[in-house]
């Protein structure tokens, strides 16, 4: 049996996986509120509670930010993370901690045709690096670079790169989050559950677009990220409609950034949850007018798959199958060839 682990902010993901024909096979799952224990390990023997963890012959957890020496500290939590120091604690010999966008970039190897769904088919025979930009709580960009047999994902920070206004109303945005957050912008703060809401309140608030009372209201006892989702596809409300208009053109942008960096040839996937939930505006054409319009190499860009994962345990499939695989590596024993 294999665990895995999405650590977040604000929740943790924790499932267990078994292989089956040499597939993954999801066995247990549950979602933990992060703030409300003192560590992971806490979480995970809660979640193993009643279970022998003798079962466990390994365990990885993508978790949010760089991973140095096996140890991380994380930003939103008061948790220092140590692979070793978990892996004495549970009794899990092969444990592993990765960045948690390297966890999702590990996953897409594992996803069938029907969890990814196609914005912009490219060249579907081309073959080489690929990107990953997941936007959603933040913003995470990672790499997944071709050695001629496999995808190999190298994590980044570059959702935290400088915010690069386009045009005149994103120079006016710019200008509007340096005030409000008194000083850098980047990209998370566009293009993230928080940049929606920026983008927002500066429409709101610097251009003057009305926001209805009845939504007002609404936004005090409801998700606004959802209300601003829902509302501005259906077209209800001019200022959501707005809003997810520039969210959609500067994801496109940056996740177009991304794909020069890296030549990203071999797709460029969309993770997170924001782009399966808005996948009318993901599909209106902003986000691939903005992806492809990068000059003299527009014509690159175009003939570069886009595709959106749909299926929300990518990450947990990723930190599985590492999982799996540093434990063979290590042992010489393979939980998924001895299934086929």
């Amino acid at each position: 049996m294999i665990l895995a682990g999405d650590v977040g902010g604000t929740k943790v993901d924790l499932a267990l996986y078994s292989f089956e024909h040499g597939r993954l096979h999801h066995c247990r799952e549950e979602r933990f509120p992060a703030r409300e224990y003192k560590g992971l390990e806490a979480i995970v023997e809660k979640f193993l509670c009643g279970s022998d963890n003798r079962d466990v012959t390994a365990a990885c957890f993508g978790v949010p930010g760089p991973v140095r020496g096996g140890r991380l500290k994380l930003t939103n939590l008061p948790w220092i993370l140590d692979s070793r120091e978990l892996s004495r604690e549970l009794k899990i010999e092969n444990l592993f901690l990765i960045n948690d966008l390297e966890a999702n970039g590990y996953g897409i190897a594992e996803l069938s045709s029907n969890q990814i769904f196609e914005l912009s088919q490219g060249d579907p025979s081309a073959v080489g690096n690929r990107g990953l930009v997941s936007a959603g709580t933040g913003l995470g960009e990672a790499t997944l670079v071709w050695n001629g047999k496999i995808h190999i994902p190298m994590a980044s920070e570059g959702g935290h790169s400088d915010f690069s206004a386009r045009n005149e109303l994103e120079i006016e945005l710019l200008r509007y989050l340096q005030r409000t957050l008194n000083g850098r912008v980047s990209f998370e703060r566009v293009v993230s559950g928080m940049g929606l809401r920026n983008i927002y309140t500066f429409l709101r608030d610097e251009k003057g677009m009305e926001e209805p009372a009845w939504l007002k209201e609404k936004m005090l006892h409801e998700d606004p990220n959802a209300l601003i989702g829902e509302l501005g596809e259906a077209g209800k409300v001019e200022l959501c409609a707005k809003t997810l208009e520039m969210f959609a053109s500067a994801y496109g942008a940056e996740a177009g950034n991304l794909a020069l960096k890296v030549l990203s040839v071999g797709g460029m996937y969309l993770g997170g949850g924001i782009a399966p939930k808005l996948l009318k505006k993901m599909t209106d054409g902003a986000f691939m007018k903005a992806f492809t319009d990068k000059g003299r190499l527009s014509d690159l860009l175009i003939r570069m798959p886009v595709r959106i994962i749909l299926e929300s345990r990518c990450a947990l499939m990723g930190a599985a199958a590492y999982a799996e695989a540093r434990a063979a590596a290590l042992t010489g024993e393979s939980i998924r060839a001895a299934s086929l």
